[in-house]
């Protein structure tokens, strides 16, 4: 089984942006999820609204390798109205029975990381390292990722996914978030 795989939702390209850069850092493969649909416009603009408001879960498409093949899958993708955006919430409930481990990186204007975390740990099980407060996580503002000031965070996040890293246990743990504003430490 290979160590990880980055799986990436991106509407604007800022999430893609991070997935890339976490993949060049790590050499870990990418999958990426792509609407059915295009999003183009205001009704497009509409849509991840609706997808969000009511937790719908739109028509995707997967292009990447099989998750079940990793140890560990990434999820990357953006808040949409504080909440998963939808394509990545209807990748996650098409292969949560696949995922052996999960990590979230999020990408946001101003906040909602946690209702995203939160959701994709319901969504995935109770599968090792998968509760809200085991999973590795990270969550990074389009300003940060913008003006290239995420670097040594999203580092210490690929570090604690290496093998022989210490894993978070079940319990809440305050190195385990990485959040804007924060040195990976603390």
């Amino acid at each position: 089984m290979e160590h990880a795989l980055v799986v990436c939702y991106s509407h604007t390209g800022v999430s893609l942006r991070l997935a890339d850069l976490l993949c060049s850092h790590t050499g870990w493969p990418m999958g990426v999820v792509t609407d059915e649909r295009p999003r183009s416009g205001a009704s497009g603009t509409l849509r991840c609204i609706a997808d969000s408001l009511l937790r719908r879960q739109p028509a995707i498409r997967y292009e990447g390798p099989d998750p079940s093949n990793f140890r560990t899958v990434v999820l990357v993708s953006p808040v949409w109205m504080r909440g998963l955006s939808g394509p990545m919430r209807t990748f996650v409930a098409q292969y949560a029975r696949r995922l052996h481990r999960v990590a979230v990186i999020v990408t946001m204007n101003t906040g909602g990381w946690e209702n995203v975390v939160a959701e994709i740990a319901a969504r995935t099980g109770p599968a090792p390292y998968v509760s809200a407060n085991a999973m590795v996580k990270a969550a990074f503002t389009s300003k940060e990722i913008e003006a290239d000031g995420f670097g040594g965070r999203l580092e210490e996040f690929a570090r604690r996914l290496q093998p022989g890293a210490a894993m978070p246990s079940r319990a809440p743990a305050p190195f385990v978030a990485i959040h804007p504003g924060e040195s990976a430490g603390t």
